[in-house]
């Protein structure tokens, strides 16, 4: 596969002509794990995820080992549509390798950079309001059908490779595609769950397929917590990754994050533990919020049809002391005057005034 096929896949689906929300009242970061979640940061939003590790890997052919610092650096920017983000995905690694009868070599170099871009292109409560049953909490957190339909979207970017870079082959490309399906579910309780389907270096000697699934579960208002199974193939290596960890929200733009990983193959071993944190930059996404408001406050005010005025009168079940109020069965919607009135006649006699007198005529009750 050439590279112009990646370029056009690149911006096809940048056509997608929706425009809404992404920004999130708690910040929305794909650390600890190394998937992809469906939302962007939110347009002219700055994010970025950072995070070091210790790595110990250890080959069983040749019984080389390998040690060191690896430090991961995502950098995320919202811009043109809410639903499009651009990343940047750095690793730079500091290790020591080691063979039985050679020695050691000290490297230290960027091991990875893909620049890329992510659009959202299907969120299904886009059109769609959830009504919330005041009467019943079980009611509102029971299992739903619509929750199996995921939120989609796609990514397209490509590897910068550079000829002196210790960690890859010689005769690796300079510049390598690639492209990914991503899908997120949110369940009650709190669920999420992440899944990639990703195609790296395309029409390289070394394109590899990996599938990625992330399951994150809140446990309270600060703390997560999540694990995550990685396979990847391609002609020369294949490897299943499983990592756990957790993560703890110091406030809405502020999250710090610790995981664990670890490989399942049978001739090298990898294990690896580190530290994370995620910080966004708001300041002007919130401008721009003001400034639509500031905005809106110059039109006119929406006037309510009927159905309309029907759904707010429903809606108003509550008195100004927050007291439920429970409407009477014989009372009805008085047109002329919109207020509730009676059907059935009143019991009691209206009390004579000074300017109107009861009629003489007239028996007393």
């Amino acid at each position: 596969m050439k590279f112009n096929y990646s370029i056009l896949f690149t911006f096809v689906f940048l056509w997608f002509q929706n425009s809404y929300s992404q920004f999130t009242e708690i910040i929305n970061t794909n650390r600890p794990g190394e998937s992809f979640g469906a939302f962007s940061v939110g347009k002219r939003i700055i994010q970025v995820e950072g995070g070091l590790s210790y790595l110990h890997e250890k080959y069983k052919k040749d019984d080389s080992k390998t040690t060191g610092i690896v430090v991961d650096l995502d950098l995320r920017y919202g811009f043109w549509r809410e639903q499009l983000e651009f990343i940047a995905d750095l690793q730079y690694r500091n290790d020591k390798f080691s063979l039985p009868d050679e020695g050691s070599t000290r490297r230290s170099y960027m091991k990875s950079t893909v620049l890329g871009f992510k659009y959202l292109v299907y969120d299904p409560y886009r059109f769609y309001e959830e009504k919330v049953n005041i009467y019943s909490w079980k009611e509102n957190n029971k299992f739903k059908w619509r929750e199996l339909i995921p939120v989609v979207a796609l990514y397209a970017g490509a590897n910068i490779n550079s000829s002196n870079n210790p960690y890859l082959p010689k005769d690796e490309s300079i510049i390598t595609p690639k492209a990914a399906l991503l899908l997120q579910n949110n369940f009650t309780g709190g669920w999420v769950v992440v899944t990639n389907a990703i195609v790296d270096q395309i029409g390289s000697d070394y394109q590899t397929i990996s599938g990625i699934l992330t399951v994150t579960k809140s446990l309270n208002m600060r703390w997560s917590g999540f694990v995550e199974f990685q396979a990847h193939k391609n002609d020369f290596y294949k490897d299943v990754v499983t990592r756990a960890g957790g993560v703890y929200i110091l406030n809405e733009d502020l999250q710090l994050d610790v995981s664990l990983g670890k490989n399942f193959n049978s001739t090298r071993n990898i294990i690896y533990g580190g530290l994370g944190v995620s910080w966004r930059f708001t300041v002007n996404y919130k401008d721009t919020m003001m400034y639509r408001v500031l905005e809106s406050d110059t039109k006119e005010p929406d006037v309510l049809n009927e159905e309309e005025t029907e759904e707010v009168a429903e809606e108003a079940l509550y008195d100004e002391d927050g007291n439920l109020i429970i409407p009477d069965e014989n009372a009805t919607l008085d047109e002329n005057s919109g207020t509730d009135t009676n059907t059935t006649p009143s019991t009691e006699p209206e009390e004579p005034t000074e300017d109107n007198s009861p009629d003489e005529n007239q028996e007393e009750d």
